[in-house]
């Protein structure tokens, strides 16, 4: 399993992001399981785990269109984005407990967008304290449980 994040896996996404190379529709074209880490699917947009994630449930949530911003999506998209989002929490909440969340969304490269091309806000449970040196000092992220099991969780925890 792997665990942890640092700076170089954020090159090997954007080296990969060429063309017609998103990972966010390569994923959607998946099936649904651990390893494609979709959550949920609606009409317009699904809930997919972040593969390098800042704590554990780190989902996204992303519209099916590849537009690269938030004004480039259609109505029932954006609709769909909130109501997506707000059933995160809820999942997030059932299942983690967090005590709050940072909701967000990195519009363009510059912005620090991974994926700039492909619009999509994070949904990042939190817990007091639960920074440490690791980030800021060791540029490496630990998480308490694997990406599958979240993934399990969260499935199960979303119904």
């Amino acid at each position: 399993m792997d665990y942890l994040w640092s700076p170089w896996r954020m090159k090997y996404i954007q080296a990969h992001q060429t063309g017609d190379a998103c990972i966010f529709c390569q994923a959607a074209q998946r099936e649904d399981g651990p390893e494609n880490l979709i959550v949920k699917r609606g009409e317009h947009c699904f809930v997919i785990l972040n593969r390098y994630p800042y704590t554990s449930g780190h989902l996204m949530v992303v519209p099916f269109e590849h537009v690269p911003s938030l004004e480039n999506l259609r109505p029932a998209d954006r609709a769909e984005m909130m109501d997506l989002i707000s059933a995160a929490m809820a999942a997030l909440r059932r299942v983690y407990n967090p005590e709050a969340f940072n909701l967000g969304a990195n519009i363009g490269a510059a912005a620090g967008a991974g994926v700039a091309g492909h619009f999509h806000i994070h949904v990042v449970p939190r817990w007091m304290g639960d920074t440490n040196f690791m980030s800021t000092v060791g540029e490496t992220r630990v998480l308490p449980e694997a990406l599958e099991d979240t993934y399990r969780r969260l499935k199960e925890g979303w119904k």
